[in-house]
């Protein structure tokens, strides 16, 4: 059975029914590896395209539970971007400048400018599931967030961003395998908090917290994609995916040239 990567807005997201370990029937890791670097070659051309035309900006959100893929992603997916035209914003705590302003404050700053690609790792979705999660606010004030974000994004997508989000669906065990794995590794070691132990004993609530972002901000202007992540490459590859289906939809043009060039010759 095919597992959609999106539900319609309105509908109701309950994880149990996205199973992290699907990859579409994909059994070929060879051949899923080389349409990735093929898409990867194509994401590059539109991205450029995306920058000279300089009207348009494209936004990707990723979300997910610790160990869930996101920088993993930015490594392998977005490598093929150019770096003057790409720009990645990690979500941390916020300061207290940060805790000074509306939650909205700090990611507005950090939104992509025309032709530029923006990633967040993390964003402005900490602010209803963290701040849920550990009772960092009022429920009366969190609970009026999701209202706020989805106009938020709507008027991004007005100004000309294209919003892409995308939830890495891992599971709990594969979770488990990932932070041991940091700790058997010399080279991963430095990846590893004792922080990661502690949020992993609130998985039941973080995937509630999750499932009601997914269901109330998810609309017809910014819709969210749950990608299964327990299989790296198949993470990578959906997303990759996902973006050239976008840019491609995106569609960007190069100016036209300035006039009256033909026949010149530099001397």
């Amino acid at each position: 059975m095919r597992q959609p990567l999106t539900v319609r807005p309105g509908e109701k997201v309950r994880l149990k029914d996205f199973d992290p370990d699907y990859t579409g029937g994909i059994k070929n890791k060879k051949k899923a590896r080389e349409e990735l670097e093929e898409n990867i070659r194509r994401l590059s051309e539109l991205g450029y395209r995306l920058y000279a035309e300089n009207r348009r900006s494209l936004l990707l959100v990723l979300q997910g539970m610790d160990t869930a893929g996101k920088d993993g992603t930015i490594r392998h997916v977005m490598k093929g971007f150019n770096p003057q035209s790409c720009q990645v914003t990690s979500f941390k705590q916020p300061g207290i400048e940060e805790l000074n302003h509306d939650f909205l404050w700090r990611i507005a700053r950090a939104v992509p400018r025309k032709g530029n690609i923006g990633i967040f790792n993390r964003s402005h979705y900490e602010d209803v599931l963290v701040v849920r999660v550990h009772n960092l606010a009022p429920k009366r004030e969190w609970q009026t967030r999701y209202d706020r974000i989805n106009l938020f994004e709507k008027m991004l997508v007005a100004g000309g961003t294209t919003i892409v989000k995308i939830f890495l669906h891992i599971g709990k065990d594969e979770q488990r395998k990932r932070l041991q794995s940091r700790l058997d590794d010399a080279t991963k070691l430095w990846k590893f908090s004792r922080a990661d132990l502690a949020e992993r004993q609130y998985w039941d609530e973080y995937q509630k917290a999750y499932e009601a972002a997914l269901t109330l901000c998810n609309t017809d202007e910014a819709p969210w994609y749950i990608v299964p992540a327990n299989r790296k490459w198949f993470r990578n590859l959906s997303i990759s995916r996902i973006l050239c289906k976008t840019l491609e939809k995106m569609d960007p043009r190069y100016p036209p040239p300035e006039k009256g060039l033909e026949g010149i010759v530099v001397e």
